[in-house]
Formats: structure tokens, C-alpha cells, sequence
């Protein structure tokens, strides 16, 4: 199938098309139809490709303030899909192929666009800025996400760590004896295939933990910073929101046994992964 030629694309006119987002000379629509992004059915689409893909929704499209070109869109997708929705998901990356528009992909129970989308799309215009910016001879002495700087909590730490929030309300849950333990822990791997993956956990009664994982899958784009730290930032991320709700309701706790089965299995598909498996130590009993 044809892709990457992004002169399939339309530009999306301001006018009418309030953005969420404006930064850093992009501005962020969500909600598009892909029917309006591409201008036409590229060749090596087929009719049936082309009216089904052309009428899903892009949940967020940046675009650049001055042209409305499109650079880049983001879904978010639920685990475990059915198959009709397996289908579509395919369906659509093969058409955002053909037309050339990049997409990143988040995967993940509790992260929502119209709850986390604005903050995650902003993240990556800003760490994408940063990393063009530093583009040069040498390799920049610090990456996006380790600037150093003052967090919400007064602490000096990695500004740009979308979990430093989640991290600190975690202790101060512990300290107001709502947790088992004062960390929030995490991993994160990437696989061969191209997909990131982190995990977030912290535990709330002795021998049971809170459970996030996230997936992301950048198609054709660079997010600016490692990809499996970032989904294992959003894993800790939506950690947090399930702790601010925590005694709302009882949260779905997972036993550490079945946490460690889901580290096991990781560890036992190392060949898949790119730089193998780190984590061996959480593995032990």
C-alpha cells in the first residue's frame, strides 16, 4: 500500500473549528473525521477502506496555527478490543498510512481524551519543540523528560514527568494511612514491534495494589521522548487520578501474585522486547 505522502492531507480551516489546545505555533482540534483531514481516497485504498475509515473520528489532530496543516493525531483506545473494533483500529492505521498523517496511539483503562487529552497532546508539541530545538552536532546534555526543576510540591525534581504529581500524592496518601506503601512503582519495556508499554502500581492493602498499564504505539512518529518511559509517566499518571477517587467506591485491587504472574510473563518474552528485560529483580518472591 502507498503512505507517507502527506500531500493527501487537507488543511483544517480555524474558522469554525475552535481548538482545545494552542501551543507552540500548533493548534489541536478534537473530534475530526478522518474524511475531513485526508482530501481523497489515496491510490492503494480500497472504496470499502476508504468510506468506512474516512468516517471515524481522530479523537485529537495538531495542526500547525498558520497553515492548518496537519502533523500528527492521537487516539485513545480501551484494552482488550472486540473484533469489530480490532478491525477498524486496522482499517484506520492503514488509511492514516496511505495519507501520511503520523498518529500516536494510547491504549489504556483510565486515560480519556476528553479528560487527559489536552495535557498528553501538549506534552508531546512541547517535547517534540524540545528535541527539534536540540538538534544538532552533539546530543543535548539532558533529554525533555530529565529538566530538573521545582515540582507542584515544592521538591526539586524531573519537571516534565507527567507522574511527578501522581508520586507525590501517593506518599501523602500513605502518610494519611490510605495506602500500604509510600512508592509508586512502575516499568516500562518496548517491543520489537513497535509498541511502548508501562506499568504503574502502588499498594493499597497489604498484599493488594492499584494496577495501571498503558500502551503506546507511535505510527510514523517521534514523540519527542523514549515512548515506553512516557507510557510508563501516563501509567502513573492515571494512577493518580484512581487515588483521588480512591474512597469513593471500592477500586479494583490486584493481588500481588497475579501482579507478579503479569511481570513473569514480560520477563519470559524478553526476545520480543528491545533491550531485553530490566526488571528481574521485581520477579523474585
Amino acid at each position: 500500500m502507498t503512505g507517507g505522502d502527506d500531500s493527501w492531507l487537507s488543511t483544517v480551516p480555524a474558522g469554525g473549528r475552535d481548538p482545545m489546545l494552542v501551543r507552540a505555533g500548533q493548534r489541536v482540534h478534537p473530534g475530526l473525521r478522518l474524511g475531513e483531514v485526508a482530501r481523497r481516497r489515496p491510490p492503494g485504498v480500497t472504496g470499502h477502506q476508504w468510506n468506512t475509515a474516512s468516517r471515524m473520528l481522530l479523537d485529537l489532530v495538531v495542526c500547525a496555527e498558520d497553515t492548518g496543516r496537519p502533523r500528527f493525531a492521537v487516539e485513545f483506545r480501551s484494552p482488550s478490543p472486540d473484533a469489530a473494533a480490532r478491525r477498524a483500529e486496522r482499517m484506520m492505521a492503514a488509511v492514516t498510512a496511505a495519507v501520511g498523517l503520523p498518529v500516536l496511539r494510547v491504549t489504556s483503562a483510565t486515560l480519556r481524551a476528553a479528560e487527559h487529552g489536552a495535557q498528553i497532546v501538549g506534552y508531546v508539541i512541547e517535547a517534540r519543540r524540545y528535541a527539534d530545538g536540540a538538534a544538532g552536532p552533539e546530543e543535548p546534555a539532558v533529554g525533555f523528560r530529565d529538566i530538573a526543576g521545582r515540582l507542584p510540591d515544592g521538591r526539586t525534581g524531573a519537571v516534565n514527568d507527567l507522574g511527578a504529581l501522581a508520586r507525590a500524592e501517593t506518599f501523602e496518601a500513605y502518610v494519611a494511612g490510605r495506602l500500604a506503601d509510600p512508592i509508586l512503582r512502575g516499568l516500562h519495556v518496548r517491543w520489537a514491534e513497535g509498541a511502548a508499554e508501562g506499568w504503574s502500581w502502588v499498594e493499597v492493602r497489604p498484599g493488594e495494589s492499584l494496577v495501571e498499564r498503558v500502551s503506546l504505539h507511535p505510527y510514523r512518529l517521534s514523540c519527542g521522548v523514549d515512548p515506553a518511559r512516557l507510557a510508563e509517566d501516563l501509567a502513573a499518571l492515571a494512577i493518580g487520578d484512581r487515588l483521588r477517587t480512591l474512597e469513593a467506591g471500592a477500586p479494583a485491587l490486584v493481588p500481588r501474585a497475579d501482579l507478579l504472574d503479569g511481570i513473569r510473563r514480560l520477563r519470559d518474552r524478553r526476545d520480543e522486547l528491545v533491550d531485553g528485560f530490566a526488571y528481574d529483580h521485581l520477579c523474585e518472591v
